[in-house]
């Protein structure tokens, strides 16, 4: 046999480890530190893997070891014929403890780890790795360094020779070793015996060898490709050894197969010495010496980063910088807050002026997704200073849609935003229609359809009578209704919709039926004059009301609370309606209850409308008095005129007799 390497006084050297990281490890590691990790410390388990080197490679590459996507999971997978291993993950909060934690007393701790294992006489998971982590989610660079703890010597094992496999064994042999290594499950390191047949097997490290000859022989899945160095699992393995069978010598077997063969010409043998003197403990006897820490891309000892700002998708980053915020709330705020169910809630905004532009922008805050607007009007000059999601050149050529441009904007401001804008006339009380039957059939099923397919609708149109049918479909359809109006320094925000929770809805108040109030009105009573900061209050207590009542256990059954009463939701009180005074800045919570009379909600209105919708709503826009006859209230209105005339004609009565008694 002729020797690749014969000089006896050549120190064995090892192949190091290079980590490498799928960039979907960083989503999900990122995604778990959000949502589970939060400001703990705590160690976290993390499973890798490296492969087989192969000598036959032209291109000889340092051995890596693997962190897929799923690394942070219990049941990772990894690809076949891949060696497992495992290690410890920890990361730190700031860039600062990163820098200034001690690196070398976890080094140690994960060293005295090893040799623990090796002493139990188990050297399967002696392969262990640590990994330290700083994650900068706003900025999504990931700061990183990986130490391979290795047990060395006080002094080095030495290379007697180094050979091609098939310069030690026959073909014979070498095909029974790869037979009986897949046989015996591929695993990390084992022993190899000769047979009586002179084939070889693969057996546990746990066996009890017997050895013709004065040489135990190793084998260890090699993952260096490299015909002079071994891998660095051999470090380990080889201090395992000498403990265990208490020899200076060793024949080891490189396990190495050629890529897409299950064969073993690709490895190498070497035998490898000790000194006599040499030993694996300090002169303390209680720890050991170890090497391991990863380079960096200069070489140098130090941490590593990857940066997949630039990688990532536009659209996904914007996503994932959105929820950073929110999540960053259950950190230490919030830790029961519910994100998922504000982010999956489907918004309706009915109107997309002032309070409809500031509505959809909170919306978007809290991470909702999904926004759909419905307005009539147009984009007008006066238009953009008040109302954010408009410019100036939104108001050329006559204008455009607003509800389409509303949405065209929630997309260039949030790209993954499902929006869309519907150009809808809402049929009106006292507005009669000129449209036809098909028309308004058609416009009503279609404001049906939008209601209907909607978690949330928000009722933000600029005039009472328009909110009629919305707040008389939001109680049809048992729909959460969030209602915003202004005046000119008070505000008021409330909810209604399901008619269980018995609380009333906008119109429950009136002992009136709502009617035109835009004909016959000077400018100043056409236009919404409001003071410019008031919109934007009313629409934010608007979208926290909602989220409120998202986050409370009976959701928009929820029982209104008042200024007594203690927190129902974890976001805090959950109210029925909020008054507001600009003037004194003052907020009012009251609770209103629902009234049997209403011409909106009640009863005798919903039942009426499912009767015959399209009859009724043709009937109530060109006159909207059908409202009282239906629910009661002209004979309501009869009596109390009665009343009113018998209380004047009591009084002139009274008149009689004082003035008679007088004279």
């Amino acid at each position: 046999m002729n020797n690749t390497t014969t000089d006896t006084h050549t120190l064995l050297q090892f192949s190091p480890f290079q980590s490498a990281i799928d960039a979907s490890f960083w989503h999900a590691f990122a995604d778990k530190k959000l949502n589970f990790i939060q400001l703990s410390q705590d160690p976290q388990a993390i499973h890798a893997y490296y492969a087989l080197g192969s000598s036959s490679s032209s291109n000889v590459l340092p051995p890596q070891l693997c962190i897929p996507g799923q690394a942070l999971e219990g049941n990772a997978t990894r690809p076949s014929a891949t060696i497992p291993c495992t290690g410890t993950l920890i990361n730190t909060n700031t860039f600062e403890q990163f820098q200034s934690m001690d690196k070398n007393l976890l080094f140690q701790q994960t060293a005295d780890k090893i040799w623990q294992l090796i002493q139990s006489g188990d050297p399967s998971y002696i392969c262990r790795f640590l990994m330290l982590t700083f994650a900068d989610l706003k900025k999504f660079k990931f700061y990183y360094w990986f130490a391979f703890p290795a047990i060395i010597p006080t002094k080095p094992w030495s290379t007697i020779s180094n050979q091609s496999i098939h310069e030690v064994y026959s073909t014979e042999q070498i095909t029974s070793l790869a037979s009986s290594y897949h046989e015996a499950g591929q695993p990390s390191c084992f022993v190899i015996q000769t047979q009586s047949d002179n084939t070889l097997r693969v057996l546990p490290c746990s066996t009890t060898v017997t050895s013709t000859s004065n040489m135990i022989t190793l084998g260890f899945a090699d993952p260096s490709s490299s015909p002079m160095t071994p891998g660095w699992p051999l470090r380990n393995l080889l201090a395992w050894a000498h403990h265990k069978f208490k020899s200076h010598s060793f024949q080891v077997v490189c396990y190495r197969e050629s890529p897409s063969k299950s064969d073993a010409l690709g490895s190498i043998v070497i035998h490898t010495e000790l000194p006599l003197d040499a030993t694996y403990l300090t002169q303390n006897q209680t720890n050991v010496k170890s090497v391991g820490w990863e380079r960096n891309v200069q070489g140098k000892l130090g941490p590593r980063m990857a940066d997949l700002g630039p990688l990532m998708d536009p659209t996904r980053l914007a996503d994932t910088s959105v929820d950073l915020n929110l999540k960053l709330m259950r950190w230490r705020v919030m830790p029961s807050l519910d994100l998922d169910k504000v982010k999956g809630t489907k918004c309706l905004l009915l109107g997309a002026g002032t309070l409809g532009c500031y509505v959809a922008r909170s919306l978007l805050g809290w991470g909702v997704r999904h926004i759909t607007f419905v307005d009539s009007g147009r984009v007008s000059f006066s238009n953009p200073v008040r109302q954010p999601l408009y410019t100036f050149n939104d108001c050329l050529n006559g204008g455009a849609s607003k509800a389409e441009t509303a949405a065209k904007s929630l997309t260039e401001i949030q790209p993954s935003m499902v929006t869309k804008g519907y150009t809808l006339s809402i049929p009106m009380p006292g507005h009669p229609t000129t449209s036809t039957d098909d028309v308004l059939d058609r416009d009503l099923q279609q404001l049906m359809d939008l209601i209907e397919s909607h978690d949330v609708v928000f009722l933000l149109t600029d005039s009472r009578e328009s909110r009629w049918l919305p707040s008389l479909l939001g109680a049809r359809l048992d729909k959460l209704v969030i209602n915003a109006a202004l005046g000119f320094d008070t505000y008021l925000v409330m909810r209604h919709g399901p008619t269980s929770s018995s609380l009333g809805c906008y119109f429950c108040n009136d002992i009136v039926a709502p009617t035109d109030s835009l004909t016959d009105r000077t400018l100043d009573q056409q236009c919404t004059v409001t003071r410019p900061g008031l919109s934007a209050m009313a629409a934010a207590l608007a979208v926290e009301l909602m989220v409120t009542i998202l986050q409370h256990k009976e959701g928009i059954y929820a029982q209104a609370d008042t200024t007594t009463s203690q927190p129902s939701s974890v976001l805090g009180l959950v109210p029925h309606q909020i008054r507001g005074f600009l003037a004194q800045f003052n907020n009012l919570l009251i609770v209103g209850q629902g009234y049997e009379n209403c011409t909106a909600c009640s009863k005798k209105i919903l039942d009426a409308f499912d009767d015959d919708p399209l009859a009724l709503v043709k009937k109530v826009t060109n006159d909207s008095l059908v409202l009282e006859r239906i629910t009661g209230l002209d004979e309501m209105k009869k009596q109390s005129e009665a009343l009113l005339d018998q209380d004047w004609a009591l009084s002139e009565d009274d008149d009689d007799d004082n003035h008679a008694g007088g004279f």
